[in-house]
């Protein structure tokens, strides 16, 4: 018979976060946006900021490697992951082309 802190650990993985444990649901996959998420809780209200994600400890066919914007890997107890932001997005710069 198990108790519910039993049951709960069997759907959930521990990952690390820049030395943080956070516990997600065991899954197949996290995704970029999930991480980030998770780095910085004001992300969805800010889609401007940029991110880089790095990864290691992941699954023995890519155990370690770079997340990017819209991607997901597949999630494994004990992944470490690396979330750096890297800036806003500013498209006053751009200069469109004229006819």
């Amino acid at each position: 018979m198990s108790n519910d802190h039993d049951e709960k650990k069997e759907k959930t993985v521990t990952i690390y976060i820049d030395g943080t444990a956070y516990e997600v649901p065991k899954k197949d996959d996290i995704s970029y946006t999930e991480v980030v998420t998770l780095a910085d809780p004001t992300f969805p209200q800010n889609p401007q900021n940029t991110y880089s994600v790095n990864y290691t400890h992941g699954h023995g066919n890519k155990p370690e490697g770079i997340l990017a914007p819209g991607a997901s890997v597949k999630v494994k107890e004990g992944m470490r992951f690396r979330v750096n932001k890297t800036g806003p997005v500013s498209y006053t710069h751009l200069t469109l082309p004229t006819s």
